[in-house]
């Protein structure tokens, strides 16, 4: 797994310097930026596993950076780091999105703890995300974001009804469909032409077989549709 790269702002360098050395000793690639505006620049250019913000700095302060970040469809976790230890003031940036606050001074031991357990649950809910994403069925992978189909991770070249045919083969594996229902499915049509779904079929068969005149994974069940068979 590569190192967690975190993005220090602080306009001050000496704090700067201070959590640099505490989380590259502790095996994270450390990035800085003085000011606002250069965390922002960053931010949008790169990606950081968590961000440590100190809240008071000139022209854009710690709330216009967090805001502006999660208005960029930007989630990663932010831990606002600050000299106010009043509620209220806590209460603000953990209202507006931080996913943490910290109080200066601090302890770098739990200053570490602090990011490195944001780092894992961001990781993980990230790795999340990227499972829910994809159908994978014995040699197959079928991607939702990308829209792309693999076999034996190479991909496949397939048109937008063969992708949809396959989406809906590998979210019912060894269920047996009849033509109608393909039809309905992929066409949204209840006029089946029986004809379209055999050459789409016989397409597919070309396309993900070895042997596509004696299929291994989308089987005929005679007399009533067809059936891709595969191991979960």
């Amino acid at each position: 797994m590569s190192k967690p790269r975190v993005l220090v702002v602080d306009d001050e360098n000496a704090v700067r310097k201070l959590i640099k050395t505490v989380l590259e000793g502790d095996g994270m690639a450390v990035l800085q930026a003085e000011n606002g505006m250069e965390a922002m620049r960053m931010i949008s250019e790169e990606p950081f596993d968590l961000v440590l913000l100190d809240i008071m700095m000139e022209n854009i302060d710690g709330y216009d950076v967090l805001g502006q970040t999660r208005n960029m469809g930007i989630h990663t976790p932010i831990i606002f780091l600050s000299g106010k230890k009043e509620d209220t003031d806590q209460i603000i940036g953990l209202g507006l999105g931080a996913d943490a606050y910290i109080t200066k001074p601090f302890s770098p031991p739990v200053l570490c703890a602090q990011v490195k357990n944001q780092i894992k649950r961001y990781r993980q809910l990230q790795e999340s995300k990227q499972e829910a994403s994809r159908i994978a069925l014995g040699p197959f992978l079928f991607n939702h974001h990308t829209y792309t189909f693999q076999k034996n991770n190479q991909e496949i070249a397939l048109s937008s009804k063969e992708l949809q045919l396959m989406k809906f083969f590998m979210e019912h594996p060894n269920q047996v469909f009849s033509k109608e229902q393909l039809y309905q499915n992929i066409w949204k049509d209840t006029v089946v032409d029986n004809n379209t779904i055999m050459v789409y079929i016989r397409h597919l068969r070309t396309k993900i077989e070895e042997n596509p005149t004696n299929p291994k994974y989308i089987k005929t069940v005679w007399g009533i549709g067809y059936r891709f068979s595969v191991e979960r």
